[in-house]
């Protein structure tokens, strides 16, 4: 495999650790304490900076910033908190990631992900694999994300809420409070709609699978969440696990 290939007018620190095949183009700033792994690109007038592991083939396009300092008032700028990326995810312009605050913990985005323009992930959130976050997405710090969640458009997420996987956000929406995993949410108010039936038939989970995760959510629905009698499945486990779990701002309502 090639050398890492750094175009003359980049900024690269000497002490930045670059897999082979990593393309640095024009003009991009890569600080120290940064790992990028094998055959990534750091588009032109992008930031990576300090404390910032990322894996292979991540594709980060131009005036995205990764790693900058918390936006949080009183955070200590002097303390060594990291963010860590998987593989394969895509950044596009002017997307956002900042460190963590807690040098206890990550600012952590699992692999094959899309953020798309203008999107931001804030201090201290754990974002799963496979999460597509639509333009101008804000996601508050400490905010948890499982996998296959899908963002649209100009979703604002306060922090400390959790959105459980397979959850489907509409556009324009405000998320004050938890998303129950593989659900559809939207509305004003917010409200849980339905389950996710397409992001579901997209993962397999059909058949047998849909219908007992149906029984699961009429009983949420009637206010049973220890789901009593409800068949175990993989699905059924991941929800009891999620919704035994504290939470801090409750969760949505349905319609």
């Amino acid at each position: 495999m090639p050398n890492p290939l750094i175009h003359p007018t980049a900024i690269v620190s000497p002490a930045a650790k670059l897999g082979d095949g990593v393309n640095v183009q024009p003009y991009a700033i890569i600080h120290d304490h940064v790992e990028i792994g094998a055959n990534s690109v750091i588009g032109s007038h992008a930031v990576i900076h300090d404390f910032v592991r990322m894996g292979a083939d991540n594709k980060v396009h131009s005036h995205a910033v990764i790693g900058d300092l918390p936006q949080s008032i009183s955070f200590d700028v002097t303390t060594e908190t990291w963010v860590e990326i998987g593989d394969n995810n895509t950044f596009r312009e002017s997307a956002t990631i900042h460190r963590a605050t807690d040098p206890a913990t990550t600012t952590r985005l699992g692999s094959n992900s899309y953020l798309m323009a203008n999107s931001h992930i804030g201090h201290d959130c754990q974002v799963g694999d496979n999460v597509i976050v639509a333009i101008n997405c804000a996601i508050g710090g400490h905010v948890e994300v499982g996998n296959n969640v899908v963002f649209g458009g100009a979703v604002v997420v306060h922090q400390f809420c959790r959105i459980g996987a397979y959850a489907m956000l509409a556009g324009f929406v405000a998320i004050r409070k938890d998303v129950l995993p593989y659900s559809m949410t939207g509305g004003e108010p917010v409200r849980h709609y339905r389950l996710n039936t397409v992001g579901l038939k997209r993962a397999g989970i059909t058949g047998e699978r849909y219908k007992t995760l149906e029984s699961a959510y009429r009983a949420i629905r009637a206010g049973d969440r220890s789901l009593h009698g409800i068949e175990q499945t993989d699905e059924i486990e991941y929800l009891r696990n999620w919704l035994s779990t504290r939470s801090k701002r409750g969760l949505i309502g349905f319609v």
